[in-house]
Formats: structure tokens, C-alpha cells, sequence
């Protein structure tokens, strides 16, 4: 073939290029081709070169590959580079892998060519393997291969590869080479080495405008919006114009730190520049404004910008899911449908998310069922969504069930499910579901870390958290705050309060969660006098209290029974505004019930405006504890008139109600509409309520055909109730049965065996008695000592049986004889010695019998004005003698005395007892 010949069919390509038709464009080429002769290889060079311009050239790549093999070109190396470009471009790497094994002879453009193919790809380790084999064959590597395969690297996650790459770069002397830098700062930028990028950059000679896109892009991906600009600022005095990349870079910068004023500017740029916006930067454009609010500038952009863009679209359905306007998300999810624009894998999660804000799960719902009719049931974003969306309102087993299915589980799954089952306290469930994570090769990110170890505080698991706790360093998230609340919360739940205090010191920028979490940690733990004094250093520190700072402060003075406390807290709610607050206001009613304050309770209550289970559930149980049975029952029944359902926990109110009052027939009644109006399964606590209205009535024979024909186990519980009854009503028979039982359940637990000892001591078995506590020392259980406690100018006092140990002893003891003989008069017999043998009486002072709630009363009166009412808490039950001296004090100091015990309240006035004597 002439040379003419050759330019003849090269300048025909070129026209035949511009055809339309390709299935008619491949039959004149080939037409053409068989014309001529002698092809060599710049000729076929020439014809791959043309088809580099478009998508709808591809077709005549293959048929001038295949000619050129028919011509005995196949191993060329000039024909061979291109077609290894265009392959690889094209994703049909094995396909350009072969044309590269294939060549007689190799050159940096052939190793470039594909390098870059492997990296486009994604195929960094093959990229990586390549490169290895060209250092092994003698080739020094060119700054456009090295560019190359740090870029593989890079898109593939190959980080220490990377390094090594990088040490070769330097024993080359390749550092000064604009491209090598740029696609070295991309790597360490990629993996969190902002040290090794910003070194990188200062010794790079000269830098080019993909060395400052690539830093500005990085930083405004990583939130550093202020950063970015600083380097816009460096770019533009290098003499650097932006480009449409680095004005999108720029914007989302803005967009990251909320700087509207700064993304307006740039919007000028924009148009002083004359550069016509694409899809990238309208993209941009309405990330800012979305992001910083203003949504009528956000929808004036978008009705401007490109109507077929999807991009366009979700960011509008974003901006209208911040506002919660879930009307508005669906009507423009309408226009979107209408006009035609396909829904995208980014498009249902923006729903989605706006129907979790805005409550409506049900809706979502039926977002789900359409994503799943569109094609994406099994993409991993719009299922992690989902997940984060179900877990959140409880729908845990829905949840499951996606993530079970869901093919390619991502680190956002896991975490999404993990979290929904600590939010809802299943926390056994969140630690099994990331040990299955891990398990399925997914490392957890500091969302996953921090749940784990919530779900390890839920559980009070310490050694777990500890093991969590090391793993938190080896994953680099030492610093991360919210894993280092999550483990203060972790310590001080666990009542480690020395190393939760270790690490909340360690914390150098506290915010509300840390000193929450200490809070609430210590709350929960029982360290109520360590949450108190974190709630106090809070203030000193001046760190405004929430909600969640009042609930456990509040939650710790009830435990405490510290109304003092109380009420200081209460004091500084009104003057913060936070006493609308449910949470807050049903934490004041636990506070004031627990403290014996029941009229103040039911005033907190009252003056309530919206109220939910809790609310209604504390004040009832508090009603029914303080002997106003009647009253908690009329709770309960409008409770019902205003439509709430009562749940487990308001039965045992009501139950208990019944009980303090003596109502037997009706709090069986109410326990039979448990599971028969309210679909309610009775759990032991209630069947226990029920065998205490029984055996406080007296009727132990049908309160023990109750345990026997109960459809479940009787646990402790309920054999301790019955057991208790025994002991009052003097049926030694019955009482012997429950002790059977409950010791095979409970044998180390002392108040069961006390509770027998007793039985027997008023029954006059005193050998049975005697035996009782002989099996107690041998089996090495000790008895829990009475001990009662009075708060006194700000010091708590606490009493033992007979104690000698108080400074003010002799002069406790002295009143405590004078008030006998005073209430001996108006008739007061005592009656505690019914517990000792006669000889033990004889061998006994009389002191040592005196139990510590006396003494406790005794010092309140010696000490307290006349006006204060004495507030004692015991640790045991209240017995009959301690009672009825109570009663007659009271008339006879004409003091009001509020006793705590185990059980109930017992508020003592003018001689008589709220309790009504039925205790």
C-alpha cells in the first residue's frame, strides 16, 4: 500500500468518525480498509488516536485491533500503547493486560498506560504488583509512572504500599516533580496523615492547580472550612486562578463552617467570572445555602439550575428534611417523579430521614415498600437509613431483618442496629451484634466504639468495656470525645468512680454529655453522693444544665432521700425554665414521694401540663406507699378517662394500693384485668402483689392456693411475701412451706432466714429458732443489721439496735427513758421482747433491745425545732412495737414523724398512722 493509500484511509476515518451510525461507520471502514495494503503501525496509531473523542467510536476499537493483528501488528508497540489506554479506559482491563503481555517491546508509555489502567479501575494491588515487576526488569520509572501507581495506591486503600512507593520516589530524586507531589499529598491526605501531606507540600518546588484543589477539596471533605480558605488565599498569591473544581471545593468549605457571607462572595466570583456554572458547582451552590439555611435562596438556585439533575433534587428534599417540612419533601418528591428525573440512592434516605425527624414512621414505611418497587432493597446507603430509621422507634426486629439480608453490610449498618439496641436497652443484643460485626470482617468506627461500651455500661459489664476501652487506642480513637464520655459514663455506671473521675479529669474539652455522663453514672450506680458533687462542680465550672443534668441530680437527692438537696435543685429548674419539662417534672414527683413530701408530689403533678406513663405510674405508686390507697385508685381510673393505657408498672400501684388498704377483693379484681381488659401478662412482681393483699388480709390458706396454682414459677419474691405474712399472722405451718422454698432459692440471702427466726420466736418455738440461726452461721450468712438515719443541720445520723456509738449517746438514751415513762402513761405498753427467750431478756440490757428507729426519733426531737416534722429512713421494716410507739410520740410530743422504711411510708400525727395500722 502507498503512502497515499495510507493517508487516504486516514483522512476517510476522520470523516467517517463524524457518521452517526455506527453499525454503518464500521461497514465503510472495513470497506475501506480491504482497499488497501501494507498498513503499518503509525497508520493504525492514527485510526485509534480518532477514536478517542467519543463513546460512540468505541465499536471500531476492537475492528482496527483485530486488522492490526491480520497485518502482523499485534505485538507493536505504538498501536499496543493506545489500545492499552483505550481498553482500560473502557473497564476491560484483562483485555488490555493481554495487549501489554503482548508487546515486543516495552517503554514508559506502555507502563504508564497500564498503570494508570489498573488505578482507574480500582486494581491497586495489581497496579502495586506491576510496578514491582518493572523495577525487577531494570526500568527507572518516570514521574508520570510513579503519579501512577501512588494513585492506585491511593483509590485502593494501599497505604503502607504507598510509603514504600514514596521512600523509592526519594532514592530517585523524583521529590521535585510536580506530579509525583500532587498524587503524594492525595495519598497521605487519604489516610488521615495531614502532617505527612502538609510536609510533602512545603518541600514541593512548585505547585500547580491539582496541588491546591487537592488540599482545598481535602480540607472542606474533612469539615476544615477555615483551613481551606487559608489555602485558597495561598493559591491565588502563587498567581493560581480557581477553576469550577476549586470554586465547588471552596463552597463546601463554606458550607461546612456555616460561612454564608464568604459562599456569597464566591457565588459573585462566580458570575464576574463569566464561568458557566455545571453540574458540580449548582451542586455546590445549593449545598451552601442548604446547609446554612436559607432555604428561599436554596429554591431560587434550584429552580435555575439543571432540572434533570438528581443532585439538584436531593439537595432540596435535604433542605426541606432540616426544617422537618415533611409535606413539603414529599410534594417536591412528586415534582421529581413527574418530571421525570429517576430516583437515586441518595434521593429515599433524604425521605427517609425527614420521616425519622418528623416522627412518622409509619410513613416511612411506605417510603421502604417504594424503594424496594424502584430497585433498591439492597443498596447498602438506603438500607442503612432504613436501619437507623426502625432501630430508632423500636421496630428492632424489622431492623434486624434488613441488616440480615443486606448483602453488602457496611460499618453504618452495624452501627445503626448496634446503637438501636442500646437506645432501647438491649444492650446484650448491641454487644452479640458487634461481636458479629467484627466477625464479619467490618472494624468498627467511633460510633460502633462508643455504643459498644454504652451497651457495656447498660449491662454494667466492666471487663467487656475494659476490653472495649484498650481497643479504642490500637483503633485511634483515643481522642475522640464521644468515646471517652461513653467511657466515663462506663466507670461511673459501674461505680468505678475513681477511674471515671481519672478520665473525666483526662478530658480536656468537657461539654454537657461528659458531665452528664458522670451524672447520671453515678446516679444509676448508687453513688448518689458522688453525682451530687459532680452536679455542684458542674455550676462551679459554669456549665448550663439540661434536662438530662436535673433528671439524674434530681433522681440522686430521691435516692438519697435528701429533700433538702432536693429542693435546691427544684429552685434552680424554675429559674433555668426547664419545669415544663415531663421528664424533669416526673423526676420532681419521684423526689417529693421518695422524701415523704406526698402533698408536694401531688402538687408537682397537678400543675403538669402534658403527662405521660411515668407521670401517672410515680404518682400513683407514691400515693399507694404513703397509705393513700383510695386516692392512687382514683388516680388510676383517670388516668384511664384520659385515654392512657395503663401498663405493668401502674398495676403494681394499684396492686400495692390495694394491699396498704386491706381492699383483697377488689385487687383481685384488678388483677384480673390485667390479661383480660388490657392484654397485660402478670409477671412475678405481680403475682407477689397479689399474694401480700392475701397474706396481709390474713387469708395465708388462700394465699398460698394462689401460689400454688400460679401458671409460672414462684420466684423469691413471692415466697418471701407469703413468708412475711406467716410471720404477723403467727401460722407457723404455711410459713414453714414458704422457707422451703425460698432458702432453695435463696440460701446465702439473711433476711429469709431472719424472717423464719422470727416466725418461730412469736410462735414460742424457740428450739426451731435457736436451729434456724445455728444454720445460719454455719453456712457462713450474716444477718443485715436495722439501722435507721436522720438528717440534723446538714448531718446525716445514723443508729443502730442499741447503738453506744453516737457522741451525744448517754444524753439520746436518758431522753429516750424520760419519753417512755410519759407515753407509759397515756397507756403505751412495750412490746419488742415477744423476739427473746425469758433468759435472754434477763441476760440482756434493756438498751440493747432498743431498735435504731427510736433512736434515731429521739435525737430529731432532742435536736430539730418543734416546727420541723422528723424525717427517719430505715433500712428493715418498721416493726409492731417501733410503730406503735410512733403513734403515741406523736400525740404525745405533737410532732409530726415520717418514717421510711423497707416497704412503705408511715407519716405519724396526733397518734394515728397513715398506714392505718395495715402495714
Amino acid at each position: 500500500m502507498t503512502r497515499r493509500a495510507a493517508a487516504s484511509l486516514n483522512k476517510s476515518l476522520t470523516g467517517f468518525l463524524a457518521h452517526e451510525d455506527p453499525e454503518k461507520l464500521l461497514s465503510l471502514f472495513a470497506a475501506k480498509v480491504r482497499q488497501c495494503r501494507g498498513l503499518g503501525s503509525v497508520d493504525f496509531a492514527c485510526a485509534l488516536r480518532e477514536c478517542r473523542g467519543s463513546v460512540k467510536h468505541w465499536p471500531l476499537v476492537p475492528v482496527i485491533h483485530a486488522k492490526a493483528i491480520t497485518c502482523g501488528l499485534g505485538e507493536d508497540r505504538i498501536a499496543g500503547n493506545l489500545l492499552i489506554d483505550l481498553y482500560a479506559k473502557k473497564g476491560l482491563v484483562q483485555r488490555a493486560r493481554r495487549v501489554f503481555e503482548q508487546l515486543s517491546a516495552r517503554d514508559n508509555v506502555s507502563w504508564v498506560a497500564m498503570l494508570s489502567g489498573y488505578a482507574r479501575n480500582g486494581l491497586g494491588e495489581e497496579a502495586v504488583g506491576l510496578y514491582h515487576q518493572m523495577h525487577c526488569s531494570g526500568v527507572v520509572p518516570t514521574p508520570y509512572v510513579l503519579s501512577s501507581v501512588l494513585s492506585a495506591c491511593t483509590k485502593a486503600a494501599l497505604f503502607e504500599q504507598g510509603r514504600l512507593v514514596h521512600a523509592q520516589v526519594y532514592k530517585q530524586g523524583s521529590c521535585s516533580e510536580t506530579v509525583v507531589g500532587n498524587a503524594l499529598i492525595a495519598l497521605y491526605l487519604r489516610f488521615g496523615s495531614l502532617s505527612l501531606a502538609e510536609r510533602v507540600f512545603s518541600e514541593m518546588p512548585y505547585c500547580d492547580r491539582v496541588t491546591f484543589n487537592t488540599l482545598i477539596s481535602q480540607r472542606a471533605q474533612c469539615g476544615n472550612g477555615e483551613s481551606a480558605l487559608e489555602i485558597f488565599e495561598e493559591m491565588r498569591l502563587s498567581g493560581w486562578t480557581p477553576d469550577c473544581v476549586t470554586i465547588a471545593s471552596l463552597l463546601a468549605a463554606c458550607a461546612s463552617i456555616g460561612d454564608l457571607n464568604k459562599g456569597k462572595q464566591l457565588h459573585s466570583y462566580l458570575l464576574k467570572a463569566g464561568m458557566s456554572p455545571d453540574y458540580i458547582i449548582e451542586g455546590s451552590l445549593l449545598d451552601l445555602y442548604v446547609k446554612c439555611g436559607v432555604i428561599v435562596e436554596a429554591l431560587e438556585i434550584f429552580k435555575s439550575g439543571d432540572r434533570t439533575n438528581v443532585v439538584l433534587w436531593n439537595l432540596m428534599l435535604v433542605a426541606y428534611g432540616q426544617i422537618s417540612d415533611l409535606a413539603k419533601s414529599f410534594d417536591l418528591f412528586c415534582q421529581m417523579v413527574a418530571a421525570g428525573v429517576r430516583p437515586n440512592e441518595f434521593t429515599y434516605p433524604c425521605l427517609l430521614r425527614t420521616c425519622t425527624y418528623a416522627g412518622e414512621i409509619n410513613l416511612g414505611e411506605q417510603i421502604h415498600l417504594l424503594s424496594i418497587k424502584t430497585g433498591f432493597e439492597s443498596d447498602m446507603y438506603v438500607s442503612g437509613v432504613l436501619i437507623d430509621m426502625y432501630s430508632k422507634y423500636g421496630w428492632l426486629d424489622k431492623a434486624r431483618r434488613i441488616l440480615e439480608v443486606l448483602e453488602a453490610k457496611d460499618v453504618v449498618s452495624w452501627t445503626s442496629m448496634i446503637a438501636g439496641y442500646v437506645q432501647h436497652e438491649f444492650c446484650k443484643e448491641a454487644l452479640e451484634t458487634f461481636k458479629d460485626m467484627q466477625l464479619f470482617g467490618i472494624w468498627p468506627d467511633n460510633i460502633g466504639l462508643a455504643s459498644a461500651i454504652s451497651a457495656c455500661a447498660g449491662m454494667k459489664a466492666m471487663r467487656q468495656g475494659q476490653q472495649i476501652h484498650s481497643r479504642v487506642y490500637v483503633s485511634g480513637y483515643s481522642a475522640d470525645v464521644s468515646i471517652w464520655n461513653a467511657l466515663v459514663n462506663l466507670y461511673a455506671r459501674c461505680g468505678r468512680s475513681k477511674e471515671a473521675f481519672s478520665l473525666f479529669e483526662a478530658i480536656e474539652h468537657k461539654d454537657k454529655i461528659t458531665w452528664n455522663g458522670m451524672v447520671s453514672g453515678f446516679a444509676q450506680s448508687g453513688l448518689y453522693e458522688e453525682a451530687l458533687e459532680v452536679f455542684i462542680k458542674m455550676y462551679q465550672a459554669g456549665v448550663k444544665y439540661n434536662v438530662f443534668t436535673f433528671v439524674s441530680s434530681i433522681s440522686a437527692s430521691a435516692n438519697l432521700a435528701d429533700i433538702k438537696q432536693g429542693k435546691q435543685i427544684h429552685a434552680t429548674v424554675i429559674k433555668t425554665g426547664c419545669t415544663s419539662e415531663t421528664e424533669v417534672a416526673n423526676a420532681l414527683i419521684s423526689l417529693y414521694g421518695k422524701c415523704g413530701s406526698i402533698e408536694d408530689a401531688k402538687m408537682q403533678f397537678f400543675e403538669m401540663s402534658e403527662r405521660n406513663h411515668v407521670s401517672w405510674n410515680t404518682i400513683i405508686t407514691s400515693c399507694s406507699q404513703h397509705g393513700w390507697g383510695l386516692e392512687a385508685l382514683d388516680l388510676f381510673d383517670q388516668m384511664k378517662q384520659e385515654g392512657l393505657k395503663p401498663n405493668d408498672v401502674t398495676f403494681i400501684g394499684v396492686l400495692a394500693a390495694c394491699s396498704h388498704v386491706g381492699l383483697v377483693e377488689e385487687g383481685l379484681g384488678y388483677f384480673k384485668s390485667m390479661s383480660s381488659e388490657h392484654g397485660i401478662h402478670p409477671r412475678p412482681d405481680h403475682y407477689a402483689c397479689v399474694v401480700d393483699i392475701l397474706g396481709r388480709a390474713g387469708q395465708l390458706d388462700r394465699a398460698r392456693k394462689f401460689v400454688e396454682e400460679m401458671p409460672v414459677s414462684a420466684n423469691a419474691m413471692v415466697w418471701r411475701t407469703l413468708l412475711s405474712a406467716c410471720r404477723v399472722h403467727k401460722n407457723i405451718e404455711i410459713g414453714e412451706l414458704a422457707a422451703k422454698y425460698l432458702l432453695e432459692l435463696e440460701p446465702h440471702d439473711s433476711a429469709s432466714y431472719v424472717l423464719l427466726s422470727n416466725a418461730y420466736a412469736v410462735t414460742g418455738k424457740w428450739a426451731c429458732r435457736d436451729h434456724v440461726r445455728k444454720m445460719m452461721k454455719d453456712r457462713g450468712v450474716r444477718k443485715e443489721p436495722g439501722r435507721s438515719w436522720i438528717e440534723v443541720k446538714n448531718v446525716v445520723h445514723a443508729f443502730f439496735v442499741g447503738d453506744r456509738l453516737h457522741p451525744l449517746a448517754h444524753q439520746i438514751y436518758k431522753y429516750l427513758a424520760d419519753l417512755d415513762d410519759r407515753l407509759a402513761k397515756i397507756g403505751y405498753i412495750q412490746g419488742n421482747y415477744f423476739l427473746f427467750h425469758e433468759k435472754e431478756k434477763e441476760q440482756k440490757d434493756p438498751t440493747a433491745f432498743v431498735h435504731s428507729e427510736k433512736l434515731a426519733v429521739a435525737f430529731g426531737l432532742m435536736s430539730l425545732p418543734p416546727s420541723m416534722p422528723l424525717r427517719v429512713i430505715k433500712n428493715l421494716r418498721v416493726c409492731n412495737d417501733c410503730h406503735t410507739w410512733m403513734k403515741f410520740t406523736s400525740e404525745v410530743m405533737g410532732r409530726e414523724i415520717v418514717l421510711r422504711d423497707v416497704y412503705r411510708f408511715h407519716h405519724f400525727n396526733n397518734g394515728n398512722c397513715s398506714c392505718g395500722d395495715f402495714w
